[in-house]
């Protein structure tokens, strides 16, 4: 496959549609807007963040190709619904929230729906070491480039899922897997709008095609 191929709405995996759907995600938005958590839309919820569309949840997670017992790295908790689904997946999360009341509030619901997801303050810049290396890391935030943490961070095999561009700008998802030699291959999955980046990094790092 090219460096461009661009995954269409026919492409979200099986185990994927069934994960979310096990996972209620009117659960994860502001009570008052509970009865659009159905809609395949961006919700706001609050902080100047939003929960993703579903279809983004779903492609993101489908390019992640999340197996049981992989380890997996969110960058971005927002409401907790992202991780949830991978927690459904059977992956091992671990999510990073730079906005504590947000990340307080993840933790809460996830709890509350029976998901374990270890959430922790911080920002997402210089990824989790504690935590490496990840067979997948998923990024709910565009910074402009990708930090190089990230990338180090991958396992052999492993697959990191980033929209990049700037804020207010069409964006690109992007897909990068470390191979067992080290290198790294790009590929472009999608055109999409997310909110910025706000890690101290703002996005600086390279995005390498090695």
């Amino acid at each position: 496959m090219s460096d461009t191929d661009v995954m269409g709405r026919h492409d979200i995996h099986r185990a994927v549609r069934a994960a979310m759907a096990a996972v209620p995600r009117q659960r994860f938005v502001p009570d008052d807007l509970a009865d659009e958590a159905a809609e395949d839309r961006a919700l706001p919820i609050g902080c100047g963040q939003t929960i993703s569309q579903p279809y983004i949840v779903g492609l993101m997670t489908t390019a992640l190709d999340v197996r049981a017992g992989d380890r997996v790295l969110e960058i971005g908790t927002g409401s907790g619904y992202q991780a949830a689904v991978l927690d459904q997946l059977g992956a091992t999360v671990t999510s990073l929230e730079i906005v504590p009341e947000l990340a307080e509030r993840a933790r809460l619901t996830l709890s509350e729906q029976g998901h374990d997801v270890a959430v922790h303050v911080a920002d997402g810049s210089a990824g989790w070491p504690d935590g490496a290396p990840y067979d997948g890391i998923v990024v709910t935030a565009a910074p402009e480039t990708v930090p190089e943490a990230l990338l180090d961070q991958l396992a052999p095999g492993g697959r990191l899922v980033v929209p990049v561009g700037r804020v207010g700008a069409v964006q690109d998802l992007l897909l990068y897997t470390r191979r067992d030699d080290g290198t790294v291959r790009r590929r472009n999955l999608a055109a999409v709008r997310f909110v910025p980046f706000t890690g101290a990094a703002g996005g600086s790092g390279t995005p390498p095609l090695r």
